[in-house]
């Protein structure tokens, strides 16, 4: 009996199709058989940074035209890349790193593209924020991604303070620029929340930090080589003494009061009524809100 191959062939590709394709976040061994196969067989692949790319199909041998699509020109690109593939094209989108759409440009793009009927395909493979949540040893069952931080320290303060009313596992990207100021200011809310801090992963420098907001921060602090790199921040749920009691759902009790007081009122109400932070309880109010709307 002959013996069975490792490799299963890939079928041909659709035409008219966009095939978004996930390639490695660092090192070049982490990308599919099938990602290969799509990106050598497509008519263009569409990239973040041409250069960027060049040098990932450089090193697999594809020779293809490249297309660049990123966040100053992506709108301005859709009628053309429509027509591609109303043509018959077969195209390929990939970003720098990782999978496509996730804190990456391409949405506009996936979204303009089903909403007129084309064929969008995932090729799926790396991605920072789920390999970070693999070995970061924090809860997996329920977790959030929320991108970048934002900038402005006013919003980044009411960004964390609404993560940090969450009862499961947040994951964010953020700036070694900005990485000290972030870790700061979650010492200074959440001092004892577990976080775990995933930095250059699968590059040759990977590190992982794990402890209390307080602890990473000084273990950064420590190590000026820890504001380095490419950055995964994953922040451990609330605790159980900053949860409300299982015998009221804290969300129903929130909304109701919201629908008679204003809101900064109903968050202290109910933080009055469930011995709760006051002002998680009014984060969480603003991500209600949010989510309804």
């Amino acid at each position: 009996m002959p013996e069975a191959s490792s490799q299963r062939p890939v079928p041909a590709l659709y035409t008219g199709a966009l095939y978004v394709v996930a390639t490695p976040i660092g090192h070049l061994g982490d990308i599919s058989h099938r990602a290969l196969a799509v990106l050598q067989g497509a008519s263009r692949i569409l990239a973040e940074d041409t250069r960027h790319s060049q040098k990932l199909l450089q090193h697999y041998g594809i020779d293809r035209p490249l297309v660049s699509l990123h966040e100053h020109n992506e709108r301005q690109r859709i009628d053309r890349i429509t027509e591609w593939l109303a043509a018959g094209e077969t195209l390929a989108l990939i970003s720098d790193a990782g999978t496509p759409l996730i804190s990456d440009p391409g949405y506009p793009l996936v979204a303009a593209l089903v909403e007129s009927g084309h064929r969008v395909v995932p090729v799926p493979g790396a991605n920072a924020a789920v390999a970070a949540l693999s070995v970061a040893g924090l809860p997996t069952d329920r977790f959030q991604f929320c991108g970048f931080a934002p900038v402005k320290a006013g919003a980044r303060r009411t960004f964390l303070e609404r993560l940090l009313a969450y009862t499961g596992t947040s994951v964010i990207y953020e700036a070694p620029r900005r990485i000290i100021d972030t870790l700061a200011l979650l010492a200074e809310l959440a001092p004892q929340r577990p976080l775990v801090l995933a930095r250059e992963l699968t590059k040759q420098f990977e590190t992982v930090l794990r402890g209390s907001a307080q602890s990473v921060l000084q273990q950064v602090q420590a190590d000026s080589d820890q504001c380095r790199g490419e950055m995964v921040l994953l922040i451990g749920g609330a605790e159980p003494q900053d949860q409300p009691s299982d015998r009221v759902d804290p969300d129903d009790l929130l909304l109701t009061l919201a629908g008679l007081l204003p809101p900064k009122q109903a968050a202290g109400e109910a933080a009055r009524l469930l011995g709760v932070s006051k002002n998680l309880l009014y984060q969480r109010l603003l991500a209600l809100r949010d989510d309804t709307r």
